[in-house]
């Protein structure tokens, strides 16, 4: 199966949902759609589901136009951030529904939800009502229920945002082992940059409606072609800091000099963007060629095994991510470190110059 939207828009009034989306998904492959709350996501997921139609554009599967076709005519599952399930019905029940009302014969159904349910670990369950189950354990029947119809479009919308953190890391396993056995076009919706590095596969970065950049999950994220897009696939969100390229060397926020190292031999003298992740600043030199940055401590906050240290170089405020559990005094002056090799060089316009992973942008 072949997925596309083709200049797809979506407006509601005089707002743009949407701007001129152009997608294509094939059968096996792991997509995510990474964006900011309200960026879009849930929106895509319905043009490709049918739920919604586009204002302009065209959605094809395989070639063929499907734009104006009923979503249920369509062979599409989707599962909702919210755990949507029968509470009158059993486990059994719930999962069995779409089957039963494509009019699939009692064994089929029988053998297709046991395996389902197998997978998921629901077989102990299928006798209970929805009610009686934890979160995990009902968003796994949502998920179930999507899977037995054995769609070959797999939509879901942030189905792990409503769960503890442990059931998330469970089922983020789970579903990974599932896309991987399933011939289908998995789309799957993500605010979590962690998250969408975690499930791999391709990427489509979104913001304001507008897709930013697609590609290879780790492509995108080694290679944000653009600051917005460097924002958005960071956790928290990259540092950026004015600087110059000189001749001989560089410099960042106030007259901190800076080697030219690796990928910066390569700019060309002028003023720039730098961006520097928050996992490359560090509390304690890692080495000799390493930037000295003055910092006062603005805020400390903890972070499971990881400390969040928000900082302010002059006007520039910084995140710094240190591990284990820290305390820092707000207001005390400190210095950080960075390797010049670490930094991104975007231009004033916000588009990639140079990269740390030594690829420049075609």
């Amino acid at each position: 199966m072949t997925l596309s939207l083709e200049s797809v828009s979506k407006t509601v009034g005089r707002e743009v949902h949407i701007h001129e989306a152009n997608l294509t998904f094939e059968t096996g492959s792991r997509n995510v759609i990474l964006g900011r709350t309200l960026a879009g996501k849930t929106t895509l997921l319905r043009l490709m589901a049918g739920l919604d139609r586009p204002t302009t554009g065209r959605i094809l599967v395989n070639g063929e136009d499907v734009t104006g076709m009923s979503v249920r005519k369509r062979k599409v599952a989707m599962v909702y951030q919210q755990f949507i399930n029968y509470p009158s019905m059993t486990v059994y029940d719930n999962i069995a529904s779409p089957l039963k009302l494509s009019g699939t014969d009692k064994e089929t159904i029988r053998k297709r939800v046991h395996e389902t349910a197998e997978v998921l670990h629901l077989e102990p369950l299928l006798d209970r009502l929805p009610a009686e189950l934890s979160g995990g354990q009902q968003q796994r029947t949502a998920i179930a229920r999507a899977l037995v119809k054995d769609a070959q479009l797999l939509l879901l919308d942030e189905p792990l945002v409503n769960l503890d953190y442990k059931l998330r890391e469970e089922l983020r396993i789970e579903l990974q082992q599932i896309f991987q056995r399933r011939e289908a076009v998995v789309v799957y919706t993500t605010t979590e940059p962690t998250e969408a590095l975690m499930l791999g596969g391709d990427i489509v970065v979104v913001d304001e409606g507008r897709i930013l950049q697609t590609g290879p999950t780790p492509e995108v994220y080694h290679n944000p072609a653009t600051l917005k897009v460097a924002e958005v696939f960071s956790d928290p969100p990259i540092n950026t800091i004015a600087g110059v390229i000189g001749e001989d060397a560089g410099a960042i926020g106030k007259d901190i000099s800076i080697p030219l190292l690796g990928h910066l031999k390569n700019v060309s003298p002028g003023e720039y963007r730098f961006a520097i992740r928050s996992n490359h600043l560090f509390m304690a030199r890692q080495g000799p060629e390493d930037a000295e940055i003055d910092v006062r401590v603005e805020l400390s906050e903890i972070s499971g095994s990881e400390t969040y240290i928000h900082v302010r170089h002059h006007d520039t405020p910084l995140v710094i991510q240190d591990t284990g559990i820290k305390s820092h005094k707000i207001g005390a002056e400190i210095s950080v470190f960075v390797h010049p090799e670490r930094l991104y060089v975007y231009d004033l316009a916000g588009s990639l110059v140079a990269s740390p992973a030594g690829r420049r942008p075609a």
